[in-house]
Protein backbone atom coordinates (compact mmCIF):
# COMPACT_ATOMS: atom_id res chain seq x y z
CA UNK A 1 0.00 0.00 0.00
CA UNK A 2 1.49 3.23 -1.07
CA UNK A 3 1.24 6.23 1.50
CA UNK A 4 -1.54 8.70 1.98
CA UNK A 5 -0.41 12.68 2.79
CA UNK A 6 -2.82 13.93 5.92
CA UNK A 7 -2.67 17.81 6.06
CA UNK A 8 -3.05 19.06 10.17
CA UNK A 9 -3.58 22.17 11.74
CA UNK A 10 -1.93 21.94 15.24
CA UNK A 11 -2.80 24.39 18.10
CA UNK A 12 -0.19 23.87 20.15
CA UNK A 13 -0.14 24.32 24.42
CA UNK A 14 -3.51 23.09 24.79
CA UNK A 15 -5.54 21.81 27.91
CA UNK A 16 -5.50 18.22 26.18
CA UNK A 17 -4.78 16.84 23.33
CA UNK A 18 -7.98 16.05 20.72
CA UNK A 19 -8.93 16.28 17.56
CA UNK A 20 -11.32 19.42 16.62
CA UNK A 21 -12.94 18.81 13.34
CA UNK A 22 -12.13 18.07 9.80
CA UNK A 23 -11.81 21.85 7.80
CA UNK A 24 -11.86 21.60 4.13
CA UNK A 25 -9.72 18.52 4.73
CA UNK A 26 -7.59 19.53 7.04
CA UNK A 27 -7.43 17.76 10.33
CA UNK A 28 -7.68 20.19 12.93
CA UNK A 29 -5.87 18.95 16.51
CA UNK A 30 -4.66 20.89 20.26
CA UNK A 31 -2.03 19.55 21.48
CA UNK A 32 -0.84 19.99 24.90
CA UNK A 33 2.94 20.39 23.61
CA UNK A 34 4.67 23.55 23.08
CA UNK A 35 5.75 25.07 19.92
CA UNK A 36 9.64 24.74 21.20
CA UNK A 37 12.46 22.54 19.52
CA UNK A 38 9.93 20.08 18.08
CA UNK A 39 8.08 19.26 20.76
CA UNK A 40 5.09 20.10 19.09
CA UNK A 41 5.96 17.61 15.91
CA UNK A 42 7.11 15.11 18.35
CA UNK A 43 3.63 15.27 20.40
CA UNK A 44 1.78 15.47 17.02
CA UNK A 45 3.25 12.19 15.40
CA UNK A 46 2.75 10.30 19.32
CA UNK A 47 -1.07 11.74 18.95
CA UNK A 48 -1.79 10.80 15.18
CA UNK A 49 -0.12 6.89 16.20
CA UNK A 50 -2.36 6.45 19.01
CA UNK A 51 -5.60 7.53 17.32
CA UNK A 52 -4.52 5.72 14.29
CA UNK A 53 -3.47 2.19 16.30
CA UNK A 54 -0.93 2.55 14.52
CA UNK A 55 3.30 2.79 15.34
CA UNK A 56 5.33 6.08 15.13
CA UNK A 57 7.46 5.02 12.43
CA UNK A 58 4.87 5.04 10.15
CA UNK A 59 4.15 8.94 10.40
CA UNK A 60 6.73 11.16 8.54
CA UNK A 61 6.30 15.20 8.67
CA UNK A 62 7.18 15.90 5.42
CA UNK A 63 6.59 19.50 5.35
CA UNK A 64 5.31 22.18 7.81
CA UNK A 65 8.16 21.27 10.48
CA UNK A 66 8.15 24.99 11.92
CA UNK A 67 4.45 26.12 11.02
CA UNK A 68 0.84 25.04 12.65
CA UNK A 69 0.03 23.70 8.89
CA UNK A 70 1.55 20.21 8.76
CA UNK A 71 1.66 17.57 6.28
CA UNK A 72 2.26 13.95 7.55
CA UNK A 73 2.58 10.51 5.52
CA UNK A 74 1.12 7.92 6.63
CA UNK A 75 1.84 4.30 5.51
CA UNK A 76 -0.11 0.93 4.95
CA UNK A 77 -3.34 2.67 5.30
CA UNK A 78 -6.00 3.96 2.97
CA UNK A 79 -7.32 7.28 3.11
CA UNK A 80 -10.96 5.71 4.00
CA UNK A 81 -9.52 3.67 6.72
CA UNK A 82 -7.42 6.93 8.25
CA UNK A 83 -10.62 8.87 8.24
CA UNK A 84 -12.23 6.25 9.80
CA UNK A 85 -10.25 5.71 12.52
CA UNK A 86 -9.86 9.34 13.43
CA UNK A 87 -13.31 10.10 13.49
CA UNK A 88 -13.50 7.40 16.44
CA UNK A 89 -13.69 9.13 20.10
CA UNK A 90 -10.16 9.69 21.32
CA UNK A 91 -10.76 10.53 24.97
Amino acid sequence: MEKVRLRVHITPRSSRNRIIAWRDGVLSVKLTAPPIEGAANKAAVEFLADCLHIGKSRIALVSGAKSREKTFEIADLSEQEIARRLSEPHD
